[in-house]
C-alpha cells in the first residue's frame, strides 16, 4: 500500500475552539423579518411618496390661505369652477377652493408638512426623556419614590385640559403647541418604561453586574435598554402617529395651532359646515390624515413584531 494514502493531521487547538456557524446580525434579521410581509413594502412606498409631497409640493406651490379672500367669487369653488375661473388646468385647483378661496390640494401638502414636523418632534422628545427617565426611575429605588408622587400627581389631571390650559396661557404657535404636548407627554411613557424595568432589573445577569460594582449607567445601557428593543419599537408606533391625532382633534374643536400654521385638523374643522355642500373642502384632508396615521401605525406595529428575537427563529 503507497504511503499516500494516510497523512499525519496535526492538532490546532486554537482552530478547534472555533465554532462554525453563520454570523448572527440582529438588525438585519430584524429587517429580513419585516420585509418579508409585502405590504410594509408597499406601505413605506406610498408613505415615502406622501413624505416627498408634503416636502415638495409647498416648496413649489407656496400656500397662502387669505390670498383670495377679498375675491368672494373664488368661495367654495369645484375643481372645475376653479380652473375655469383661474384660467384653465392647474395643480393648485385640482381639488377646488375653500370657503375663503384657498387653494385646497396647496393646503392639505402644507398641512400635512406640519402634522408631521410636529410628530417626528414631540416623538423625539418624549421618547428620549422618558426612555431615559423610566430606566433610571425603574431602577433606583430612592428615585422612584420622588417619581411616583410626582406621576400621581400629574396624571390625576386629564390631558386634554392640560394641554388647553397651557395653549391659552402660552399661545397657540408651533413652538408653543410642541411645548404644550411635551411638557408632560413623557411621563407616562417614563412609567411605563419603569415597568418594564422593574421585571428584567433583578435577573440573574443584572445581579451579577451588581456584585461585580458595575455602575448604574452602564447596567442600564448595557443590560437593560437592548431587551426592550422591541418595547421600544412598539411604544414608537403609538407615539407617532397619536401626536398627529391629537392635533387634528385639538385643531378640530378649535384650541390647536394657530391660525396662521396651516394644519389638517384646521382645515377640517374649517370645512365641517360644508361636509355636504362642498364635500372636496372636507373629505381630502380627511383621507391625508387618515392615510398618514394608519400607515405610521401598520408599519410601527410590523416593525415591532420584526424587532421581537421569538420572530426570528
Amino acid at each position: 500500500m503507497s504511503n499516500d494514502s494516510f497523512r499525519f493531521i496535526d492538532i490546532n487547538t486554537i482552530q478547534a475552539e472555533k465554532i462554525t456557524a453563520p454570523r448572527y446580525s440582529y438588525w438585519a434579521s430584524v429587517f429580513r423579518v419585516f420585509f418579508r410581509k409585502k405590504v410594509n413594502i408597499f406601505l413605506i412606498v406610498f408613505f415615502v411618496l406622501l413624505i416627498a409631497c408634503s416636502f415638495i409640493i409647498p416648496a413649489l406651490i407656496p400656500y397662502a390661505p387669505y390670498e383670495n379672500v377679498t375675491d368672494a367669487k373664488t368661495y367654495n369653488l369645484n375643481p372645475a369652477a376653479a380652473m375655469s375661473y383661474f384660467g384653465g388646468f392647474s395643480f393648485k385647483w385640482l381639488l377646488g377652493s375653500g370657503g375663503q378661496g384657498n387653494s385646497i390640494f396647496a393646503g392639505i401638502w402644507a398641512s400635512a408638512r406640519t402634522s408631521l414636523i410636529l410628530a417626528v418632534i414631540c416623538a423625539a422628545i418624549n421618547m428620549t426623556i422618558g426612555i431615559i427617565l423610566g430606566a433610571v426611575w425603574g431602577y433606583s429605588k430612592r428615585f422612584d419614590q420622588v417619581m411616583l408622587v410626582i406621576y400621581n400627581i400629574i396624571a390625576n389631571v386629564p390631558y386634554i385640559l392640560l394641554i388647553s390650559v397651557l395653549v391659552y396661557i402660552i399661545g397657540s404657535g408651533f413652538w408653543s403647541f410642541v411645548f404644550a404636548l411635551t411638557v408632560t407627554g413623557w411621563l407616562g411613557i417614563a412609567y411605563f418604561f419603569r415597568t418594564q424595568v422593574l421585571i428584567i432589573r433583578d435577573r440573574e445577569y443584572s445581579l451579577a453586574s451588581r456584585c461585580l460594582g458595575t455602575p448604574i449607567p452602564r447596567m442600564i445601557s448595557k443590560n437593560i435598554l437592548p431587551f426592550l428593543t422591541s418595547v421600544i419599537v412598539t411604544l414608537l408606533a403609538t407615539e407617532l402617529p397619536s401626536y398627529i391625532s391629537m392635533e387634528v382633534f385639538l385643531s378640530y374643536i378649535g384650541i390647536g395651532l394657530s391660525a396662521n400654521v396651516p394644519s389638517l385638523g384646521r382645515m377640517i374643522q374649517e370645512a365641517q359646515s360644508a361636509f355636504l355642500t362642498y364635500p372636496w373642502e372636507f373629505w381630502p384632508p380627511v383621507i391625508i390624515a387618515a392615510a398618514i396615521t394608519i400607515i405610521l401605525y401598520v408599519l410601527g406595529q410590523n416593525l415591532a413584531d420584526a424587532s421581537d428575537p421569538r420572530t426570528h427563529m
